[in-house]
């Protein structure tokens, strides 16, 4: 092997090194957060176009008040239209609601989750992934404003 193919299997192996690094986050006290994003994966999300939204006007429920807006009493379920791929369904409210949806895949169970306002007043945001045609619950006991976004 000559020095130049030595130099060069070198680098990568210091290339796959510092990836593998920054991929696990090493360093960050923010480890198990979901809510955390590595920033391994914010540039290939933003070299590939960033993460793909469900469109809100594939979004149908009872309780629509408007294209996009949800006026929740008790419970509603909310019916999504085949995304063609993975997508992501974000809900946002001014206070705390739960959203139960089936796991993506061939997962066989759903998924729920109570969101609950920002600390800094931005509200409660859920993000659902959804790859198939599918019903989203939403549910808050004292009713509550939801709005299907796209961002």
């Amino acid at each position: 092997m000559s020095g130049q193919q030595k130099a060069l299997l070198a680098a990568l192996g210091v290339l796959l090194v510092v990836l593998f690094a920054v991929a696990v986050g090493a360093g960050r006290d923010d480890r198990g957060d979901p809510a955390g994003r590595y920033a391994l994966v914010d540039l290939l999300g933003g070299a590939g176009g960033g993460r793909s939204v469900v469109d809100p006007a594939t979004v149908d429920a009872d309780c629509a008040e408007a294209p996009g807006q949800l006026a929740v009493t008790g419970r509603c379920a909310l019916r999504v239209a085949d995304p063609g791929g993975l997508r992501t369904l974000i809900l946002r409210g001014p206070d705390a609601f739960t959203v139960e949806a089936p796991a993506p895949g061939d997962a066989d169970f759903t998924v729920e989750d109570t969101v609950t306002p920002a600390a800094d007043g931005t509200g409660a945001v859920a993000r659902v992934a959804v790859d198939r045609a599918t019903t989203v619950v939403v549910s808050c006991p004292g009713g509550c404003l939801v709005t299907v976004a796209e961002s």
